[in-house]
């Protein structure tokens, strides 16, 4: 059935250069598009973990913004839509098991503070009303919120508050990387977890192809995510949904941290999945809990 459905999306994956400012379009679409490229099961994984308000604000952003233009005509993109709907039911346990798979509450709290883990986060929610517009390198790195999609208000509280839970819960942090884009790099500071260190190995797809291509990132992803934290530290990385995706056929929600075990040489476990009010339940509840020395 995939094979049906990627070509709707086509317009979407062709090259910054080429598309320009000829679509612009909500991330939530061109996320959920780049998603079937590689994987309808975590297409319809991330469809149902949407909350009922993301759905009604895409929804309402979807009807305003007429996404039907990047899958050609509004035909496709019903049918896309209804692909969608129809496989939902089918494949609804997938997104029960990725979510619960791995470690979780205590178990996870404690190996987290025994350091050796690497957490992909994306960002924190942004304004959706806000467009990315590149037109040639560099255009990437503003934070003017004219040129390219910034974080809300909401999502600044929000990476604040990710970044108190991590150090009520004495996880330690040895190394925080960031993308260049203004989103991740403001998610990571606003989390005070830590210097941040900027680095395009794990910078966004849209803009792969002045990166080397989209194989090149995942290939660059992939090395950092099995890349070995310092002794009794862990790693934050702070990136994009499409590079997570393209590299792990993982998609985070913004903000969601992604933990993976790294082995070296190019090697992960995927370990667990914290959502922000995850995090704050673990902070509320683990936080007067003593570390055990090693």
């Amino acid at each position: 059935m995939i094979m049906y459905i990627q070509p709707l999306c086509s317009q979407l994956l062709i090259p910054v250069s080429q598309r320009r400012r000829a679509y612009q379009i909500d991330d939530w679409v061109e996320q959920m598009c780049l998603t079937i490229r590689f994987n309808l099961k975590n297409v319809i994984s991330e469809f149902y973990a949407f909350s009922p308000v993301d759905a009604l604000r895409s929804l309402s952003l979807l009807a305003n913004r007429k996404p039907w233009a990047a899958c050609k005509n509004r035909f496709s993109f019903a049918v896309w839509i209804m692909v969608v709907l129809l496989n939902g039911t089918a494949l609804f346990d997938v997104a029960a098991a990725q979510t619960t798979a791995g470690l979780e509450g205590l178990a996870l709290v404690e190996s987290l503070r025994k350091g050796g883990y690497n957490i992909y986060f994306r960002h924190a929610a942004t304004d959706w009303s806000q467009n990315d517009q590149v037109s040639k390198a560099g255009d990437w790195i503003s934070c003017d919120p004219g040129k390219m999609r910034q974080l809300s208000t909401t999502g600044r509280k929000t990476a604040d508050t990710v970044g108190e839970a991590i150090r009520s819960l004495q996880i330690p942090i040895g190394q925080v990387l960031a993308s260049p884009y203004c989103r991740t790099v403001e998610t990571a500071r606003n989390m005070k977890l830590g210097p941040v260190e900027k680095t395009t190995d794990i910078m966004n797809m849209r803009v792969a192809e002045y990166f080397g291509g989209t194989s090149v990132i995942a290939a660059r992803t992939n090395g950092r995510l099995s890349m070995l934290p310092q002794a009794k530290t862990n790693i934050v990385l702070v990136a994009h949904g499409n590079v997570l995706v393209t590299t792990t056929d993982v998609y985070p929600q913004e903000a969601e941290a992604i933990v993976f075990r790294p082995e070296g040489n190019g090697i992960w476990t995927f370990v667990a999945r914290i959502s922000p009010q995850e995090w704050a339940r673990l902070a509320a509840e683990y936080r007067d809990l003593k570390r055990i020395p090693d």
